[in-house]
């Protein structure tokens, strides 16, 4: 078995360094049964970056991390948005499965095991990493929260659903099932066109807590609530009557 982790990165040079050592040394490990005696499994893992035109010094970063291996880079020679990005480690990727990481500090490798447990156990084709089911978190913006609180409750309407957080950066899926979904998202209304494709084709989201150690602006968040938001809400409408 085999995770691939997708790292869309777009100036992130304060940051780049620290999480690619992290998800580098992070073991996966999962119980391969449910008696004390089971087995644990070790999974195996390709780190697929995909730098999306970068200007800050993201890409040399890369660069020399990459001359070590331990990362498979790959280069947009301009700015395309993270939905351009993580198609493009999509199509790249070996693995059986298939997780999206963030290239700041938001998200904790060390929880990959939680979200690969459900799928290794034949429960679901898609995880999703939800902040709001009890997971350590630290505490979001008051505006982003009642935006994403509004944008989830548009897709469980639209998709007679009961997800808790379709913005999850944290989104696992057995390979299979994405790579014959058609993507066309560039920037962050990825996030919305692939839950709401996920859902249009019956598959149910499995939602696990996971921990969430949000940046403020002046640290390099790039979502805009606003104009990124309306963005949000027409994705989720329009393929909710097109594919």
């Amino acid at each position: 078995m085999k995770l691939s982790v997708i790292i869309p990165v777009y100036n992130e040079i304060t940051t780049l360094s620290e999480i690619l050592h992290r998800v580098q040394i992070v073991s996966i490990r999962v119980p391969a049964g449910y008696n004390e005696n089971a087995k644990i499994m070790e999974i195996e893992k390709e780190i697929i970056v995909v730098d999306d035109g970068s200007t800050d010094g993201s890409r040399e970063i890369i660069e020399e991390v990459s001359k070590n291996g331990g990362i498979i880079p790959f280069y947009h020679e301009h700015n395309q948005g993270k939905g351009a990005a993580v198609r493009t480690g999509f199509s790249k990727a070996s693995g059986d499965f298939f997780v999206i990481q963030d290239a700041d500090l938001e998200y904790d490798p060390r929880e990959y095991a939680i979200l690969l447990q459900p799928l290794l156990e034949n429960k679901t084709h898609v995880v999703y990493g939800s902040r709001f089911r009890g997971g350590p978190t630290k505490t979001m913006f008051f505006t982003h929260m009642i935006g994403n609180k509004f944008l989830t409750l548009v897709t469980n309407i639209l998709y007679d659903t009961i997800i808790s957080d379709m913005e999850t950066c944290y989104k696992c899926f057995r390979a299979d099932i994405i790579r014959n979904i058609p993507l066309h998202a560039r920037g962050f209304e990825f996030e919305p066109e692939i839950t709401a494709k996920i859902l249009k084709r019956g598959y149910r989201i499995y939602e696990v807590p996971i921990s969430y150690n949000g940046r403020e602006f002046n640290e390099g968040k790039k979502i805009r609530p606003f104009k990124d938001g309306l963005t949000a809400l027409w994705t989720l409408i329009k393929y909710r009557f097109h594919d």
